[in-house]
């Protein structure tokens, strides 16, 4: 299938490690001119000195994106690099996971600093200038804890929530003028950010981390947890010419753990 991605310029945010990293490897695999945007500099370059040889080697960005200032200087930085931006991917961001003891006032603001204003940042600047352009897409990469509540994702679930509105909201406004929005609700993922979960429910149900991992295992229909690179080709597919006509879509990847409509 021609998906239409090269040459494109491709913005991913949290593009140092996990689900963000292997969408930056597989747009890249695309022929597309990736800008990857991190908060760590020492992430950003660990991840270059990894990539494999392509035409285009990925610009890196070091930004705060939950500064509104931060996320203006680092998409002008990019654009500056690469030139007129064609998709962005945003996959930066993560919420700490609590205990519902645990919680404190401050833990609410900082999810929603650290997911959603991460994100709607450097939406508010890209979508405006994609639909100036009459086209682009943006995938958010968000989290099924959005629409299911778990006791220690709380504030994570809330920001998450927040997000699937701000999608399908700047899908429907955007629409006209040519710019698809759609995000991803990637389910338990092999990333790092796995391990603070089973961290936290551990502390809250006094199991073991492995016996924790095992029954969350046990509630995956598919058997298994699921991978960066498998979210990132749905990533893929979403920014594509291939799905022209998908927008305000919200694509469940959880190996069916929460089968509802």
């Amino acid at each position: 299938m021609e998906l239409g991605l090269k040459d494109r310029v491709v913005v991913v945010t949290g593009a140092s490690k996990g689900i963000g990293l292997a969408c930056v490897h597989a747009f890249a695999a695309e022929g597309a001119r990736v800008a990857m945007i991190s908060r760590s500099r020492a992430n950003l370059d660990a991840a270059l000195a990894a990539m494999p040889p392509s035409a285009h080697r990925p610009v890196a960005v070091v930004a705060d994106l939950s500064r509104a200032d931060e996320a203006a200087r680092a998409i002008a930085e990019a654009g500056r690099a690469l030139g007129p931006i064609d998709v962005l991917v945003n996959s930066a961001g993560a919420a700490k996971r609590h205990p519902p003891d645990e919680l404190t006032a401050q833990a609410w603001h900082d999810a929603m600093d650290a997911k959603f204003f991460s994100y709607v940042h450097p939406i508010d600047i890209v979508v405006k200038s994609m639909a100036a352009r009459g086209r682009g897409a943006i995938v958010n990469i968000v989290g099924q804890g959005g629409k299911v509540a778990n006791p220690v994702h709380l504030p994570g679930g809330a920001a998450n929530a927040a997000l699937m509105l701000a999608t399908a909201g700047l899908a429907a406004a955007y629409a006209p003028r040519g710019v698809r929005v759609n995000a991803i609700n990637p389910g338990a993922t092999l990333t790092g950010r796995v391990q603070e979960g089973l961290a936290a429910e551990a502390r809250m149900t006094g199991l073991a981390a492995d016996e924790v991992l095992a029954r969350m295992r046990q509630r995956i229909p598919l058997g298994r947890l699921g991978t960066p690179e498998e979210v990132a080709r749905v990533a893929v597919f979403l920014a594509s010419d291939a799905a022209s006509y998908v927008s305000g879509a919200i694509v469940p990847m959880d190996g069916v753990s929460t089968p509802v409509i």
